[in-house]
C-alpha cells in the first residue's frame, strides 16, 4: 500500500477528523508533552487552523488510514525579506515511525515552500528526541546560527 501525502482541506470532515485524532495521539506521547488535549482544543483546533490565513496542514495516508500530520505556519525572514515556513507539529503514528513518512511530508512541505518563494524551513525539536533529530538531519536541517561564536539559537517561551 503506497503512501499519499496531501495538503489537508480543513472543510473536509475526514481531514478534520484525521487532524484531531493525530494531534490527540501526539499530545499524549512523551515527545508531545504527555497530556491529553482538552475537549475545547479537540473541538476547535480545525476551525482555528482554517481561520489562520498562513496555516497549512499536511496529512499522510496509507490507504484510508491517516498515519502522519504536519502543521505549518508561514512567517517572514526580515534578513532575507522572504517568507519562511515553520513546521510546528510533526506527527507519525507509532506503528509507522521509522518508515520514511516524515521524510515524505518534509519533502512535500519543501515543495510548497519553494513555490511560495520561501527562503527556509524552520522547526523546533526537543533536545532528547534523538529519532526526530536524526530524521531532520537526514533531510538537511541543522541548528540555527548567525555566527558560530555567538552560539546556536534556542527556542524559548513565556506562557500567558
Amino acid at each position: 500500500m503506497s503512501l499519499q501525502v496531501i495538503q489537508a482541506d480543513y472543510a473536509n470532515p475526514l481531514h478534520a477528523q484525521a487532524i484531531v485524532e493525530l494531534l490527540v495521539a501526539y499530545a499524549v506521547d512523551p515527545m508531545g508533552g504527555g497530556q491529553p488535549l482538552t475537549a475545547e482544543v479537540r473541538n476547535n483546533i480545525v476551525p482555528a487552523l482554517a481561520a489562520i490565513p498562513h496555516a497549512l496542514s499536511l496529512l499522510a495516508f496509507k490507504g484510508d488510514t491517516a498515519v502522519g500530520l504536519m502543521n505549518c505556519f508561514e512567517a517572514f525572514s526580515t534578513f532575507a525579506c522572504k517568507p519562511i515556513i515553520n513546521i510546528h507539529d510533526v506527527v507519525v503514528t507509532k506503528e509507522y515511525r521509522g518508515s520514511g513518512i516524515a521524510q515524505q511530508m518534509l519533502h512535500q512541505v519543501e515543495v510548497i515552500a519553494r513555490t511560495k518563494g520561501c527562503c527556509k524551513l524552520t522547526l523546533e525539536v526537543l533536545s532528547h528526541n534523538e529519532a526526530a533529530m536524526a530524521a531532520y538531519r537526514k533531510f538537511g536541517f541543522t541548528d540555527y546560527q548567525l555566527d558560530p561564536a555567538a552560539g546556536s539559537a534556542l527556542f524559548w517561551q513565556k506562557s500567558l
